[in-house]
This record gives C-alpha cells, structure tokens and sequence, in this order.
C-alpha cells in the first residue's frame, strides 16, 4: 500500500464523482449517530499526518487542532504560552523556556523536556519541509524535565515567532513506531507518521485515509480550556467547486472553503448560509527557474532566458493584474508589489508594482535576445489557493500576446508540491506559488523565498526558482539579529528594493479569505486562514 507516493495517491487529489455522493453520505449518517458533528470540506486533501512533512498552512492548520507548539496564537494572532509556560533570554545567545506542567499526550505519555529537544532534532533532519523554524546550528539542552535551554550562535529577537506550528512531537512513541525520521513528500514508504497522530492538542485523529476522510475526536484528556461544544470533526476533500458549494447549501457540510469568488453572493442569499470573507495573509506570486543553464520545458536550447533580469520583467509587465483582480478573482484580491501583505511590512508604500504595458514586455523580450518569444512549461495547483488554476490559465493567455507561449501543467496540490519541492528536485521552470510568512514577519519571506539555496534546498528551501542575490542573503543575515526596529526596517527595505530592480519574483496578489458555513455555525476566522475547531460551536 506505500508503493505509490503518499502525496500522489489520494484519489486523484479529491474525492469526486460517485465517491461525493458516498462520503457525503457518510458524514449525514455521522452527523446523526454522533451528536454535534462539524463537518467540514475542503478543495484540496489532507496527506501526511507526519507535522514536518508539509509547510503548507491548510495541513499545518489541520495538524494544529492534535499537535501543539511551545507557543500558540490567539483569535487575534498574538503570540501566547502554549506548551512553554513562559521563557526568559538569559544573554542574546542563550534562551531558556519553562515548559507546562501535567501535559499528556493523546496516547497518555507524559510531555515533557525529552519531547522537545527531540522536536528540535527531527524538525531539523532530512525530509523535514519545517527545517526553517529553528536555527540549524542552535543547541537545545535538557535542564531539567520541565526546562529546556536554546543556546544559539547570533542572537535572534524573533526566534519563537513561528513556533505555533512547529509542533511538539512525543518522543517515546516516535522511537516506539519508528516514525523518529520526517517524512518527506516523495516518500514511497511513509512509515506510521504519516497515517497517525499523537499531539497534546485539543482533538485527536480517529481515522485518517488520505484523500478520503479523516475523523478527528476531542481530546478529553487535553490541558487546556475547552471552548468548542464538538462531539466529532468529519473532514473530506472535495475538489469540485460546484459539488462542494452545493453540499454546503444542502447541509450535507457545515463549513466548506474556500467558496469560489462567483459564488459569494449565492451562499450569502441562502437562508441557511452565509460567506465569511476578509484578507488573508497569504501572497500569491510567480517565480522562476534561474538556476538551469537551460529550461527543460522551453524550446530555447544552450541557455535559460528567465537568467536574463529582462526577461523577468518582460513576464511581469505582460501581466494585466487588475484584469486578474476583476475578472478572475471578481475583486476579492488586492494587487501587491512585494512578497508579504503590506500590513506586515509598513514599508510596503514605497514600493509600486512593474506597470502592465505589453508594448513595453515584447520590446524587453526582443532586447534580451527573443524577439519571437519563446515557449516554456509553467506549474501551477489547482485545489490549493482561490482559483489558482484560473489565475493560471489567465497568465497563459495574456503572456501569449507578448510571444511567450506557456504550456500549462496544473494538478492537485499532492502532486505539485511533490513535484515543485526539494524531495522532487525542484522540477519546475517557472510556477505560481502562495506564501503567508508564519512569523508574520519579512525575514521569513527572505529566508524561505529569496536567499540563495543549492540543488537539495539547503538555503532558500522555498525559493523553487533558485534566484540568487548575495546582497540579498547578507541584508537577510543582518535583519535577524538585528534588535533595532528602525534599523531592521531599513535593512528589509534594501532587501526588497533589490529583489524588485532584479524582479526575483512576479507578486500578483494578497488573496482574500472566502470560507461558507451553516448559520447554525459559529467559528473564529484568522487572517491566517487556518481552520481550527477548538473555537467551533455548533447551536
């Protein structure tokens, strides 16, 4: 049963046809024998189970109602104590974190300081997709079996601000299952991480089958305080857009997401529904590969065009984003000129984007050389953002009119990720990716998508493209250490004024949330788009 790839197997990436119908069924008839079921669907599948295994925040949210960080964050996204009680900076180079106390895991073993250094090895080793959330040459020391010491070799004022999903794995029944190694998204033999769950968290997986249904039931052993009336979670993916709209407003589902942008004002004029939408976090942009001497999906043969900064920018102003904006996303995008929301970085104002001006891309295209265009392969997902697949679709045929012909590869997310990522040899030439900062913060977006990396990810382990700035990478190595706010600011803002003079990247735009649910639902929606049910209620 592991002979195929975890991340390629689940049914062709959703539930569809016939098989809607019988897991729709299945959640009704759970729905009734159990009380106050939430049923939930989403356009795209729930793989590994494995917490390390995909940096993708709809897996990362999921995971999050089982597993536990030593932080959390609230309804409002600031950072509070999770499985660390509190923590205190002995000198910039040494952190100590005091764990909580009476905490068990979901199978009954004791959480204690062996499961956190133990996290911080495994998120660290080979096949982890979450290596970035803690330094790779930090030290953790067990000072007792409730305090846990983070010796590092540069200070750094934002170390624990991704630690809400870095999630605390229980060591003793890692080494038990023999699920000690992270498993990467081409594993062909998983192990049992990938299809079982042991957190601290408020829910537990039940039953899980990838691209199936997965069965969450509370944690009635979990520390915290309970504010969901849940009985059972019952998640299934349903990738059709219609057939997941029209589950909601049957009450065969009680939240879906994300409803398509057309669709908004149906679900709102239903009695019985209603959409609840606002801004996300999350940045939907294009890259390219730069590193290929030559682009094996273009007929350019003995060198790569998109190594030419020209070239870059001819895709960039070949692009009409507010054509996207209103026709594709039907205004619930917001055009951004960098990789982060520019809530996130108050420098965003001085930035404006390449105009569209397609004139002005085919005279850049003829001066690099391709006075014809060319033609090149392009990936794209098409369950994981807001009409990703659309957005793609709508990038081919503009990008056609400038010369550039693109071959359009768009699959479910399991496979694209697989095939995109490190464990699939960044096999892509150029790709639309969606990126929220989980530490809410430029760093992240510099580190994970535009310092310099080599062919296994070591670097930039996100920056698919493998663009390559050294001025980048240094300005990346002095923001975080650096403790002053104005300083740092000034320090990213060099950092995003060169990314755009060598158009590193084609940032589209900053996606808006679009959830539907029952009104007999009620549940918290953070800018961060996660779907947690710990703060559901059913009335």
């Amino acid at each position: 049963m592991y002979r195929q790839s975890l991340f390629a197997r689940a049914v062709g990436g959703a539930v569809r046809g016939g098989a809607v119908a019988a897991a729709l069924t299945a959640l009704t008839l759970g729905a009734h024998a159990e009380g106050k079921t939430l049923r939930f669907a989403f356009q795209g599948t729930l793989n590994a189970l494995d917490p390390y295994s995909l940096n993708e925040t709809f897996t990362l949210g999921m995971l999050g109602n089982v597993y536990e960080g030593l932080t959390k964050r609230d309804k409002d996204l600031k950072i509070i104590p999770g499985l660390a009680e509190s923590w205190e900076t002995l000198d910039p180079l040494h952190w100590r974190f005091h764990l909580r106390k009476n905490v068990r895991f979901a199978n009954g073993d004791d959480f204690n300081a062996d499961d956190v250094v133990f996290s911080a090895d495994r998120v660290r080793a080979d096949g982890s997709d979450l290596k970035t959330r803690i330094p790779a040459d930090s030290e953790w020391k067990k000072v007792d079996d409730y305090t846990v010491d983070v010796i590092l070799k540069t200070p750094n004022p934002i170390l624990y601000y991704e630690w809400d999903t870095w999630y605390i794995m229980d060591k003793e029944w890692a080494e038990k299952e023999g699920a000690t190694k992270p498993v990467s998204a081409k594993d062909t033999n998983p192990g049992p991480a990938a299809y079982k769950a042991n957190g601290t968290g408020p829910f537990m997986v039940e039953s899980h089958e990838p691209g199936v249904k997965t069965v969450f039931k509370p944690n009635k052993g979990w520390w915290g305080k309970v504010e969901h009336n849940l009985d059972e979670v019952l998640f299934t993916p349903i990738a059709s857009d219609s057939t997941r709209v029209a589950a909601l407003l049957s009450g065969d589902v009680d939240l879906i997401e994300p409803v398509p942008v057309q669709d908004i004002d149906r679900v709102n004029k239903d009695p019985n529904t209603e959409a609840l939408t606002g801004s996300e976090l999350r940045v939907i942009h294009l890259g390219f590969n730069q590193m290929r001497n030559e682009l094996p999906t273009s007929n350019v043969k003995g060198k790569n065009p998109f190594k030419d900064p020209n070239v870059r920018k001819a895709i960039y102003q070949g692009i009409d984003i507010e054509a996207i904006d209103k026709r594709v996303m039907r205004g619930l995008a917001k055009p951004v000129s960098l990789l982060i929301a520019p809530q996130l970085f108050e420098g965003s104002k001085d930035f404006k984007r390449w105009p569209y001006d397609p004139e002005a891309a085919k005279k850049l295209l003829a001066d690099a050389g391709y006075p014809d265009g060319f033609t090149v392969g392009m990936d794209c997902p098409n369950d994981r953002y807001v009409n990703d697949e659309q957005i793609c679709q709508a990038v081919v045929s503009m990008l056609a009119k400038i010369g550039v012909k693109v071959s359009l590869n768009a699959q479910p997310k399991a496979k694209y990720f697989a095939k995109v990522l490190a464990p699939g040899g960044y096999d892509t030439d150029f790709y639309l990716l969606g990126w929220t900062p989980g530490s809410f913060d430029s760093w992240n977006v510099l580190v994970n998508l535009a310092t310099c990396r080599d062919a296994s990810g070591k670097g930039g382990p996100f920056n698919l493209g493998g663009y390559c700035n050294p001025k980048v990478d240094e300005l990346a190595k002095q923001i975080v250490v650096e403790t002053d706010t104005a300083k740092r600011n000034d320090l990213i803002h060099q950092a995003y004024q060169i990314m755009t003079e060598d158009t590193s990247h084609v940032p589209l735009h900053q996606q808006s949330l679009a959830w539907g649910k029952r009104k007999n639902l009620d549940i918290i929606q953070r800018a961060d788009d996660q779907v947690l049910f710990y703060w559901a209620k059913l009335n």
